[in-house]
């Protein structure tokens, strides 16, 4: 019988560099993850958790509300994500901008002051803001892990945001995560739908002070 105990004694030994002798080069650190990596990994943990699409209106702590994990709508995996890999608090940070500078936001909802239960839930608020933070980037821009995209899907011109991955699926089509009606899920976006929006927001661009 094939003895491969044998066989294994019988084989030249092997030459195997110990790390970090004379003449050895160690091996490579892996790169660190980019921040934008980090904010995809915390919307990718949403997967799961986040399972219905819930719209409707709820009385929320302050700072730091949320609505419960199993559900919210597509702003939501965005807050999340800012708040889950940097810390960062939208609700309070969109709240503060919207009490000082109120006019500057839109006027959609009929609303005469901030409402810190609903306005960073609103995806035309979160453009305004984003783009007073300078994180607007032309349309036509690559989709790099992090970005923010906004949309109006069609039919109705409904407003949409979506985290892109930096990736691809097999057929060349983006990958985002996003809530789109089931939960909290890494898919391509939405063919019919129309782009209003492409914003990179590294966590400097908000963090307080």
């Amino acid at each position: 019988m094939f003895d491969r105990r044998a066989l294994l004694l019988t084989l030249p030994a092997l030459a195997v560099p110990v790390l970090g002798a004379p003449g050895c080069r160690a091996a490579a650190t892996p790169p660190a993850a980019t921040w934008g990596e980090k904010l995809v990994a915390a919307a990718r943990g949403q997967i799961g958790r986040t399972v219905t699409y819930d719209p409707a209106y709820r009385r929320l702590d302050y700072p730091g509300g949320d609505v419960p994990i199993d559900r919210g709508v597509c702003s939501d995996v965005v807050i999340r994500a800012y708040r889950t890999a940097f810390g960062l608090d939208l609700q309070r940070l969109v709240h503060e901008d919207m009490a000082a500078h109120f006019a500057a936001y839109p006027r959609n909802w009929g609303l005469k002051a901030p409402d810190r239960n609903i306005d960073h839930r609103r995806v035309p608020n979160l453009e305004t803001f984003f783009r007073r933070r300078g994180a607007a980037l032309p349309p036509d821009t690559p989709w790099r892990a992090g970005d923010l995209i906004t949309q109006r899907l069609l039919p109705g011109h409904y407003p949409h945001i979506l985290i892109a991955t930096g990736r691809h699926d097999s057929l060349g089509r983006p990958l985002i995560v996003q809530n789109n009606g089931g939960g909290a899920r890494l898919e391509p976006p939405q063919a019919l739908a129309d782009l209003a929006g492409h914003f990179r927001l590294p966590p400097a661009a908000v963090s307080p002070g």
